[in-house]
């Protein structure tokens, strides 16, 4: 595994491996590549990269005013100063944002791409909590961790307190501005994607029992996105790629392999 930064100051993880391209992973708002250690444990025999997005982890941020343009300009740069031409695109949450951003701007990088619980078209009540979290970090300047209650069953919290004190860790050590700047981005996106661009084969993912990017969400992407599937995660809620981490991983896997 090759532990680097860009000269930029990206932060990546890169496990090459014979394949030329590489499964890429673009983790959510407060998070950390971290939280893609089940992916890159079961995917070790396959090329992949996971990464800080920017103002998260060890990547810095230095614009004044972020758009999911800067996200995609900033893979770019990874992916250029790694000398990757392809890859298969996986994002989770504001991740699946940036992917979809990236494919819609870069087609000609894309093997494949992933959107694991990816929000569309909120309805009034659910902009609304959105908006009542939002401002609530601002007033608080640091990260609930009510947010874990949502991610995952209390079942899973119950059985796994190592994972609870690792995901409090990474949101405890957000730099707020930055987090905040990234946040505002998620929190007030317009869903205003010319989907049409998208022409890579696309897998649409979530879990059952996501009630920020729901089935229904993932249902409306799967009929926007031409050369789209859709896989629902039994059981799962918003970080299923953690506790239900065969589940999406398999998916995953059968996908990709589809495709290559």
């Amino acid at each position: 595994m090759i532990k680097g930064t860009t000269a930029s100051g990206t932060y990546y993880l890169f496990n090459k491996k014979d394949q030329e391209v590489p499964i890429v992973f673009v983790h959510g708002v407060g998070l950390t590549h971290e939280i893609w250690q089940p992916q890159l444990e079961f995917f070790n025999y396959h090329s992949n990269i996971a990464y800080d997005i920017l103002g998260h982890g060890r990547s810095p941020l230095e614009e004044g005013e972020i758009s999911f343009d800067d996200f995609s300009k900033q893979l770019i740069e990874l992916l250029d100063h790694l000398k990757i031409k392809k890859i298969h695109l996986v994002g989770f949450s504001i991740g699946s944002l940036i992917a979809r951003n990236f494919a819609i701007k870069h087609n000609e990088r894309l093997q494949t791409l992933t959107l694991l619980c990816s929000i569309y078209k909120r309805t009034e009540e659910q902009q609304k909590i959105v908006n009542q979290r939002f401002e609530q970090a601002k007033q608080d300047l640091k990260l609930s961790k009510q947010a874990l209650k949502r991610w995952f069953t209390d079942k899973y919290l119950e059985n796994n307190p190592e994972i609870y004190e690792k995901i409090t860790s990474i949101l405890s050590a957000n730099n707020m501005n930055n987090f905040l700047k990234v946040y505002e981005l998620f929190v007030n996106h317009k869903n205003d994607e010319d989907f049409n661009k998208i022409k890579a084969n696309t897998l649409v993912v979530t879990g059952e029992y996501d009630i920020g990017s729901t089935v229904k969400m993932s249902q409306e992407l799967n009929a926007l996105i031409s050369k789209s599937q859709l896989k629902i995660i039994k059981d799962g809620k918003h970080l299923c790629g953690i506790e239900c981490a065969d589940d999406v991983n398999l998916t995953i896997k059968n996908f990709i392999g589809s495709d290559e």
